[in-house]
């Protein structure tokens, strides 16, 4: 019987020859956290580098965002490639700089600067192949992810193990198991972050509760179903983008760089899944890739080609900007802010949504990249509460002055509410102008209702007539934080 050491080797040997992720004469630079799937990673391609003739340096990048853990990190990896004999690359950078510039939550800030840092490494120093140690297990998570966010195939497709012929994943056919199993036979140290018990972030939740649920409760090889299925959906989506190609080609009247022209009549002649595809299509090109990008921005642009007005913009995430003139429909990615970009008065900054919550819960608020949770709690567990609604993360409504199902929806001309701290009623428009919200965030901005009445303007200020006071018996909690 083989060792589980050979057996790994084995299966990942064939995913280097099957996938064709590495030739002869490469140089392959391996991303190391210190974790067990980066720490095997870099053990087992250095064991099969003589096989392939290719050659192996580590890069580590501190995101410094966790202290002390994130220098021993570094310190863990600069010593494991001293004893590998290996060139390291190790490098600090400013990943909450980098998500309150760009707006985004820290998991993406994080992924934005780690994958750039790579690609920085690589080009300086002429590494042809970026091995990272995502596998079967993370591959599964995402596909739940992206299925409970309702994504089309692109998303339920999973991560590709070879992209754009320079990053690899040599470690898509393994499980986690395999991996802690490889690590305790070869008797390799490693690091255990703690933010991966964080349940803040989704991830965590899917795969330290929803996984194994699902695992024991319904499909003991969940984890295989769900990466036969991205499989198969992986193939499929490369099939119809080859059918979609040539009518991309008919159908665009011009493209340079950052920019596309399509023909709005040969547009609209489409069916409404290849319209969907084209848009998404040309926002790639010009965007370079997808993230940010939800079916509501892609359906907004689909509505917008519709319009009988002869003008119109939508502005999506990443300076995305999308507009018609005439007969044309033009996707670009601007240079700067959009709000500093001249050009057609907007449609929208984001289309509507509403959405109705019956209970207690969690709802994930697509349009404008945030989460909120909903939860009872007592008295008692609010002695740290303080008067919420100046852009706090946590905000407390007396339980007993709302009434279930609540509509959390974005702002419509006319709406009006009364400030908490404020005396009488106020137009919402007013309240946005006096604190300098920009009309692109009033778009997004998630209003929260109680029978038709305006109880909070998300991250900004609550009603008065849900406050707490000296007579409150039933507090609900809400808690806001980057999608």
């Amino acid at each position: 019987m083989l060792s589980i050491e050979k057996k790994i080797l084995r299966k990942v040997e064939h995913t280097l020859i099957t996938r064709r992720m590495v030739q002869a004469g490469d140089t392959v630079l391996v991303g190391v956290s210190g974790g067990p799937d980066s720490v095997a990673l870099v053990h087992i391609m250095l064991d099969l580098s003589p096989k392939f003739s290719f050659k192996v340096a580590i890069a580590h990048l501190n995101h410094d965002l966790r202290r002390d853990e994130s220098a021993r990190d570094e310190a863990f990896v600069v010593s494991l490639a001293e004893q590998l004999n290996l060139p390291v690359h190790v490098e600090r950078l400013d990943v909450r700089r980098h998500q309150k510039k760009f707006r985004l939550s820290l998991e993406e800030a994080a992924r934005q600067v780690r994958y750039r840092f790579y690609d920085a490494i690589a080009s300086k120093f002429g590494y042809e192949k970026i091995a990272l140690g995502h596998h079967s297990d993370d591959n599964a998570e995402l596909i739940l992810m992206y299925l409970l966010r309702g994504s089309g195939p692109l998303g339920l497709s999973g991560i590709p193990p070879l992209r754009d012929a320079r990053i690899i994943r040599p470690l898509m056919d393994i499980k986690r198991t395999e991996i802690l199993d490889y690590i305790a036979a070869k008797s390799l140290d490693c690091v255990v972050d703690s933010s991966n018990r964080d349940s803040q972030y989704l991830r965590n939740r899917v795969r330290n509760r929803l996984l194994p649920q699902l695992k024991a409760e319904y499909n003991p090889k969940l984890v295989e179903s769900l990466n036969r299925m991205a499989s198969i959906l992986d193939a499929e989506e490369r099939w119809i983008e080859s059918l979609i190609q040539p009518i991309f080609e008919k159908v665009i009247v011009f493209e340079k760089q950052g920019r596309i022209g399509f023909d709005i009549e040969q547009l609209n002649q489409q069916n409404i899944a290849v319209r969907r595809r084209l848009i998404r299509n040309a926002i790639l090109k010009v965007k370079g890739d997808l993230r940010r990008m939800a079916f509501v921005h892609v359906e907004g642009a689909v509505k917008l080609a519709q319009k009988a007005a002869a003008s119109g913009a939508l502005d999506l995430p990443d300076r995305i900007r999308i507009y018609r003139h005439n007969d044309v429909l033009t996707i670009s990615r601007e240079a700067q802010n959009l709000r500093h970009v001249p050009g057609a008065p907007l449609v929208s900054a984001a289309p509507d949504y509403e959405y109705r919550i019956s209970k207690t819960g969690e709802i994930d608020i697509k349009e404008a990249d945030l989460k909120i949770r909903f939860s009872e709690v007592t008295q008692k567990h609010t002695s740290d509460w303080h008067p919420p609604g100046q852009g706090a993360r946590n905000v407390y409504f007396d339980m007993d002055k709302i009434r279930f199902p609540l509509v959390i929806r974005n702002f419509r001309p006319g709406d009006r509410f009364s400030p908490l701290g404020m005396t009488g009623r106020q137009k919402l428009s007013k309240f946005f102008i006096d604190h300098k919200v920009s009309r692109a965030e009033r778009k997004k901005c998630p209003i929260l209702l109680s029978r038709n009445e305006i109880i909070w303007v998300v991250g900004h200020r609550l009603d008065n007539a849900v406050k707490i006071g000296p007579q409150t018996c039933r507090i609900l909690k809400a808690e806001v934080w980057l999608a």
